[in-house]
C-alpha cells in the first residue's frame, strides 16, 4: 500500500460522513508544502482523435524524506484526469519513479486495471500507453474544441436517456409544443431490440405532435464517439457479442428517419442547456441522476471533447470511502453526487426503502420524506450539498470556469435549495477565492426536468437543401 498524503478535515463536516476527507483540501495542502523544494510533473493525455491536453503539478524531489507521498497523489491526479479529459496514451513527465509506478499500477494487471481496459478497449478501442519523459517533452496541448448546438430552427426533436427514466420534447423553432418523460429499466434488459424500441417510442411520440421531423438530438449517460456509446452504464446488461447493435443504434435510427441525428454526452448537453439559458460561456453542467453526469463548455463557447466522466473521478481521499461498484476503486463522485450517494445515506438515519421498487420511485419515496421535513432525509441532502461543495473547489483546479449549473432529478424541489444552500456555504468558507468568482446555480424547476433534452434537439444542423424544401 503507498502512504498517503497528508489528509485535511474539513471546516463543514456532511452531517452523516464525519469520515469525508475531500480531495480539494488534500490536494492544496500537498502542493503548498512541497512548493518551496519541488521539482515540475507534467502529464499530458492522448485522446484516439490526436488531441492532447496538458497538466502541470509540482511534487517532492526524489531524495526527500516525504517523495513516497508523491506516488499517492500523483495516482489521484491521473485517475481524475483520465476521466475528466479521456486518454489512451499517457506521457509522464517528471521522476521516474512517479512514471513507473504508474505504468504498474495502470496496466493489464495493475490495481487500475479496470481504467487500463476500459479506456483501451472500450473507449478508444487502441492499447493503452504511460510513456515516461522529462517535462519538456511532454508535446503542447492541442484540444481547442469545437462549437455544437444552439440551432433551433424548424421541427425538431429532443431526447434524454437516463437510467431511470426518459425524456422526450418536441421542439419548434425554438419553442416546446410537447414533452414527456417516461420511467424505464434500461439496465435491466438485454436484449438490444428493447433499447431500440423503447427511444423510438419516444421519438415518434414527440413527431405526432408536429408536422414535420427536420432533426433529432440526443443526450444520454455514457461516452459517445460519432454518435456511437462506445460504453454506457444504461447498457451494462447487453452482452458483449450483441454490443455492436447497440454501438449503431442511433445510426440505425438517424438512417431510418432520414434525418440529421446528433447524440452526445448527457453532461456535455447539460452544459449546453445552461450555457444556452444563461448566455454565457465557461459553465460547468452538473447532471446529479441515477450517476453524475458532467459536461463543459469553455470560455468560447466550445465543446473540448473531453470524457467529464466524473463519476468516476475521486472525490474523497478517505481510506473509509464507499467503493465504486463497477470500477472498484474508492471516493469516487457517484458515490457523493447521485442517487446512488442518498441510496448510501438513508440506512443511517433509519430510512428503509422498500426493495421492491424501481430506482426512480425509490428516489422519489426519500423525497416524499424530505419534503415533509423528516429530519434524516434532510441530512441526507445536506451532505450532498456539502459533499458538492469540496467537489466544486477541486473541480476549479481542472476547469476554468464561471458558472455551475445544477440539475438531475435529484435536485428537484427542496432538495435542490438544500444542496445549493450547503455547496455555497463550504465554498464561502473554505474557499472564498473561488466564490468570490464562481456562480452556482439551479435553473428553474421546469428547466431543470425537460432543459437536457430541448438543448439535445438543438445540436444538430439541418441540411441546407431540406431546409429549401420546407
Amino acid at each position: 500500500m503507498i502512504e498517503s498524503i497528508k489528509l485535511v478535515t474539513p471546516q463543514i463536516i456532511p452531517p452523516l460522513d464525519d469520515e469525508f476527507r475531500p480531495a480539494a483540501l488534500a490536494s492544496r495542502t500537498f502542493q503548498k508544502e512541497c512548493s518551496e523544494i519541488s521539482v515540475p510533473l507534467v502529464i499530458g493525455l492522448e485522446r484516439g482523435d490526436g488531441k492532447l491536453s496538458r497538466f502541470e503539478a509540482q511534487v517532492f524531489p526524489v531524495d526527500h524524506p516525504r517523495a513516497q507521498e508523491n506516488f499517492y497523489f500523483a495516482e489521484r491526479l491521473l485517475k481524475y484526469l483520465l476521466w475528466q479529459r479521456g486518454g489512451s496514451k499517457i506521457y509522464i513527465g517528471g521522476p521516474c519513479s512517479i512514471g513507473n509506478h504508474l505504468q504498474a499500477w495502470y496496466s493489464p494487471n495493475g490495481k487500475r486495471s479496470f481504467d487500463y481496459h476500459f479506456m483501451s478497449e472500450q473507449v478508444y478501442e487502441r492499447p493503452f500507453l504511460v510513456e515516461l519523459c522529462d517535462p519538456s517533452e511532454v508535446p503542447p496541448a492541442n484540444d481547442t474544441g469545437r462549437a455544437l448546438g444552439r440551432h433551433l430552427d424548424g421541427c425538431r426533436i429532443g431526447f434524454d436517456l437516463g437510467a431511470s427514466d426518459r425524456k422526450v420534447s418536441a421542439v419548434m423553432d425554438g419553442r416546446v409544443v410537447y414533452s414527456e418523460e417516461v420511467i424505464w429499466e434500461p439496465r435491466n434488459h438485454s436484449d438490444p431490440e428493447y433499447h431500440y424500441n423503447e427511444i423510438v417510442k419516444a421519438i415518434k411520440s414527440a413527431a405526432s405532435k408536429m408536422p414535420r421531423v427536420d432533426a433529432i438530438g440526443g443526450s444520454s449517460a455514457g461516452i459517445y464517439l460519432d454518435n456511437r456509446p462506445m460504453v454506457a452504464s444504461l447498457f451494462r446488461s447487453i452482452p458483449a457479442e450483441r454490443f455492436h447493435e447497440i454501438q449503431n443504434i442511433f445510426l440505425r435510427i438517424r438512417d431510418e428517419m432520414d434525418v440529421p441525428l446528433e447524440v452526445l454526452n448527457d453532461g456535455d448537453v447539460t452544459a449546453l442547456a445552461g450555457s444556452m439559458s444563461i448566455e454565457e460561456n465557461g459553465v460547468l453542467g452538473i447532471a446529479m441522476g441515477s450517476s453524475l453526469a458532467a459536461g463543459y463548455i469553455d470560455m468560447h463557447g466550445h465543446i473540448l471533447g473531453w470524457l467529464n466522466e466524473l463519476a468516476f473521478a475521486p472525490i474523497d481521499y478517505s481510506s473509509t470511502a464507499p467503493m465504486d461498484e463497477w470500477s472498484g476503486d474508492i471516493g469516487c463522485g457517484a458515490q457523493y453526487l447521485s442517487q446512488q450517494c442518498i441510496f448510501r445515506l438513508a440506512p443511517r438515519v433509519g430510512i428503509q426503502i422498500p426493495s421492491n421498487l424501481p430506482d426512480a420511485e425509490k428516489l422519489l419515496f426519500i423525497q416524499e420524506k424530505l419534503n415533509t421535513g423528516h429530519k434524516g432525509a434532510i441530512k441526507i441532502w445536506q451532505s450532498l450539498g456539502i459533499y458538492l461543495g469540496y467537489a466544486l473547489a477541486h473541480y476549479a483546479t481542472f476547469y476554468e470556469m464561471k458558472h455551475v449549473i445544477i440539475l438531475g432529478r435529484c435536485t428537484s424541489g427542496l432538495g435542490g435549495t438544500l444542496i445549493l444552500e450547503e455547496a455555497c456555504k463550504v465554498l464561502e468558507a473554505e474557499f472564498p477565492e473561488i466564490a468570490s468568482r464562481l456562480q452556482v446555480q439551479l435553473p428553474d424547476e421546469h428547466s431543470r426536468r425537460i432543459g437536457q433534452s430541448i438543448a439535445a434537439a438543438s445540436l444538430p444542423i439541418i441540411d441546407e437543401l431540406m431546409e429549401q424544401e420546407i
